[in-house]
């Protein structure tokens, strides 16, 4: 179906980060905008009042009317809806154009020039960054994107104008071989649900098979000494970088007073004095890639200055909710354990003689099995850890695997214990923290406004 002629679009799984991003390009459109989603939640409350029609029992009379021309509306359905579903089978025995949101995205790259950003880890701030650089422009953008910008307060960004189209590309699933990307960076490639992709050579050869789909006159950026090797098609420039070292890096860097400045060095034009919004050491890298694909696609060194001096951050990507002499207290969505590591790292930076304290809630039982090790290695860094009990999403249990597997591989020295996420706020009024980072990609974080309300009482 094209775009044109689409008249009303449902979703059946409305209220995910990535499907509302959709939603929102919809709205814009002026389309009639509806769907279904299994509960209520402050992004659902959000999306009706931008205008979308949602209910919350899978009943096939709530559908709209508007919604039930086959000719007319695109279905878009989530990965996570089962086949089963009473809505889902109504569209398909109805003959209905039904699309997971991965292909939606990939309509939109072949209409529009695509700047996609992938990666095992990165990929959401990377993407963020690009987008707020290209939006306060002059070459503008529309982004979809994995998170909640704090620039905008939306994962969504309009423009009428611009041709480009900023999207976070999601390997789960292997979604993002729907797209087709003008330009693309990919931050990292260290194995991931292997729930999906089973050993670490098909996850790899899944992004080997990522780059062929960039278009000829394109580029790659893509972080150097990857075990990933690309593939990209005749006419495909690649460009690497990192924080030290590429086509792209940094110089100068000077970490000082919670104040991040560096050079930008690159092919295209050397941009001096660089400062970051967001002043945290691992931003350096995504600052990169981010400032790398702006500026190769027409943003002045001005601009550049200008997006990531006043970048704002994602909600839960190393999201300070307190910062002053008494206490430190940020959210974290990493959950994997190369990003843990980055997170613990640039934690130690930033607070070199202060007591870091972590309180870790493990994402899925797979990825628990497959990397316990590498979650306690990275854990280490730290001084204390306190392990929830793990988050198992789409996942039932797997005998044996526990948090238990990564507290008793925590390396002698570091503080830890154990707790189930209800006792959280009851230990934070029992004791005091210097530094703490709540970490995890599952509901942990809702806890965290009490958390919040709990230490700034202290």
């Amino acid at each position: 179906m094209e775009l044109k002629n689409i008249k009303a679009v449902y979703f059946i799984g409305a209220g995910g980060i990535g499907m509302s991003a959709i939603a929102r390009y919809f709205i814009g459109r002026g389309v009639v905008v509806a769907g279904y989603d299994k509960t209520p939640s402050t992004l659902t409350a959000q999306l009706e009042k931008e205008g979308m029609l949602i209910h919350y029992e899978e009943n096939v009379d709530e559908i709209p009317h508007a919604c039930k021309k086959q000719a007319s509306t695109l279905v878009i359905y989530t990965p996570a809806i089962p086949e089963t579903h009473k809505e889902l089978q109504y569209f398909r025995e109805g003959g209905f154009e039904i699309e997971k949101r991965a292909q939606v995205l990939g309509t939109l790259t072949r209409a529009a020039k695509g700047l996609c950003f992938a990666g095992t880890h990165g990929k959401t701030t990377t993407s963020t960054m690009c987008a707020h650089i290209m939006h306060q422009s002059q070459m503008d953008c529309n982004a979809f994107l994995g998170g909640i910008s704090k620039n905008y307060g939306t994962n969504y960004i309009l423009s009428k104008n611009s041709p480009y189209v900023v999207i976070e590309a999601d390997e789960y699933d292997r979604s993002f071989h729907w797209l087709r990307p003008w330009m693309s960076a990919i931050t990292s490639t260290d194995p991931d649900h292997l729930d999906i992709y089973g050993t670490k050579e098909a996850y790899l050869e899944s992004f080997r098979h990522y780059t062929t789909l960039i278009q000829p006159g394109g580029a790659l950026v893509i972080h150097r000494g990857l075990e990933m090797k690309p593939d990209v098609q005749p006419g495909v420039t690649i460009y690497e970088y990192s924080r030290e070292e590429g086509d792209f890096h940094a110089e100068n860097v000077v970490i000082d007073n919670g104040d991040i400045t560096f050079d930008f060095i690159s092919p295209v034009e050397n941009v001096t004095g660089v400062k970051l919004g967001q002043p945290i050491p691992i931003n350096i890298e995504n600052a990169i890639a981010a400032m790398a694909i702006a500026q190769l696609n027409g943003c002045t060194a001005n601009e550049l200055r200008y997006g990531m001096r006043t970048y704002g951050g994602v909600d839960r990507r190393f999201d300070f909710k307190i910062k002053d002499d008494r206490h430190v207290l940020l959210s974290d969505y990493a959950h994997h354990p190369k990003e843990i590591y980055q997170s613990a790292k640039s934690i130690r930076e930033l607070y070199k003689n202060r007591r870091i304290t972590a309180i870790f809630q493990p994402h899925l039982y797979t990825r628990t099995r497959d990397f316990y090790r590498d979650f306690a290695d990275a854990l280490s860094q730290l001084d204390e850890v306190i392990l929830c009990d793990i988050y198992p999403a789409r996942e039932e249990p797997i005998p044996g695997v526990t948090s238990q597997l990564i507290y008793d591989n925590l390396r002698p020295g570091v503080e830890k214990s154990m707790i189930h996420k209800e006792d959280v706020p009851q230990l934070l009024k029992s004791r005091d923290f210097d530094v703490l980072v709540i970490l995890g990609a599952g509901d942990l974080d809702n806890y965290v406004p009490q958390i919040t309300k709990i230490l700034q009482q202290k």
